[in-house]
């Protein structure tokens, strides 16, 4: 169990090794997380009963990326980690959330899906009501050396799965990455970055890294952000005001954190283009991947370290601390969950509500 603890930024201006007196540092199998207020408003952000643990620890690295959940199902749906053989592709971990399943896991391959990274709950054109929860879950498949890398929807009441995206105009992505689906127009925004290249299961990139928007009503398509080095998590703000990016440049080939470990703001323009692109924050521990908002506005970001968390205007609040990288996360009614990899945590008695939980859950 965790509680709190307060860091001293005065102390830690001056002696890098400050850290190691408040956590355990230099650990590759954690079995404890801390909850670190990097500035007094993270208590009213986290909650002040918030308590967090370790719920798995696994010999293979399950719990990687997407964690969307289902309402049919009641279940949350986390991509594994490349495991580094295509005759064994990327699981789709699987978490039962009824009260009386305890966590327990299971795990999945749906047809038509190669290799799954990131994803976002979906609603297919015309199944949007007001009462109605996202029937499916959109993945971005990085795809491999047969199959392209496209956004594929998957109904998992059902397990079928069906390819919506599988090219720009005709050429072919590298290696889509995240995803988010607008909740007023429909459209999907995700990011096309090269990991499928550095990870030796796609060919190399002939288009450049860039992040799209596509109406799966219409087909239209469009770029509506370049020049990054890899883009890869992004987010809505509450207020559909921002799109937040991260480039993850610093782990390419292999990690060099000389390059991009920054998340970028975009304003939205009619919903349909992006302008004023400015730097957010910058990840002092690995690079910001898979990005979620609360409700409050504040932009929370798995890091080097765990989960870093930042207000509206980029001020580091705090971190959720497990001291290995923290892919990506997922918000609960009242729960965060932390993916890092061969360890599943959760936090408990949290305070913030993700952007999306409202539309997930129903719990608003």
């Amino acid at each position: 169990m965790s509680s709190i603890i307060p860091v001293d930024l005065l102390s830690y201006a001056t002696n890098p090794g400050y850290l190691s007196t408040l956590a355990t540092t230099n650990i590759s199998n954690p079995t404890t997380i801390s909850l670190l207020a990097y500035d007094p408003s993270f208590t009213s952000v986290i909650g002040a009963n918030a308590t967090a643990r370790q719920l798995y620890s696994l010999d293979y690295e399950a719990f990687h990326e997407a964690g969307v959940y289902n309402h049919a199902t009641n279940k949350l749906y986390v991509t594994s980690n490349w495991a580094g053989d295509l005759n064994n592709p990327i699981n789709v971990t699987i978490i039962d959330l009824a009260p009386t399943a305890d966590y327990s896991l299971s795990s999945t391959r749906y047809a038509s899906l190669a290799e799954a990274n990131g994803a976002t709950s979906y609603f297919p054109p015309g199944t949007q009501t007001n009462s109605s929860f996202p029937p499916n879950i959109l993945y971005c498949d990085e795809g491999d050396f047969t199959s392209p890398s496209a956004l594929i929807s998957v109904n998992p009441a059902t397990n079928i799965s069906t390819p919506i995206l599988t090219s720009f105009l005709g050429r072919n992505f590298s290696s889509l990455n995240d995803v988010r689906q607008h909740p007023e127009t429909g459209d999907l925004w995700f990011t096309d970055a090269d990991y499928g290249f550095f990870q030796s299961f796609r060919p190399e990139s002939t288009i450049p890294k860039q992040v799209y928007r596509f109406s799966p009503s219409t087909g239209a398509i469009a770029v509506v952000a370049t020049d990054f080095s890899q883009p890869n998590g992004l987010e809505f703000s509450p207020d559909l005001k921002t799109l937040y990016v991260s480039d993850t440049g610093a782990q390419e080939f292999s990690q060099n954190l000389t390059r991009p470990a920054t998340l970028y703001a975009f304003d939205i323009i009619n919903n349909t283009r992006l302008t004023n692109r400015r730097t957010f924050a910058y990840a002092d521990s690995g690079f910001p991947d898979g990005v979620h908002c609360d409700t409050e506005g504040n932009v929370w970001a798995g890091c080097g370290d765990g989960v870093h968390i930042w207000n509206p205007e980029g001020t580091l609040l705090g971190k959720i601390w497990t001291g290995v990288v923290a892919n990506n996360f997922a918000f609960l009614p009242g729960k965060v969950m932390v993916f890092t990899n061969k360890q599943l945590w959760i936090v408990e008695n949290v305070v913030a509500r993700g952007r999306e939980v409202c539309k997930d859950f129903g719990v608003c």
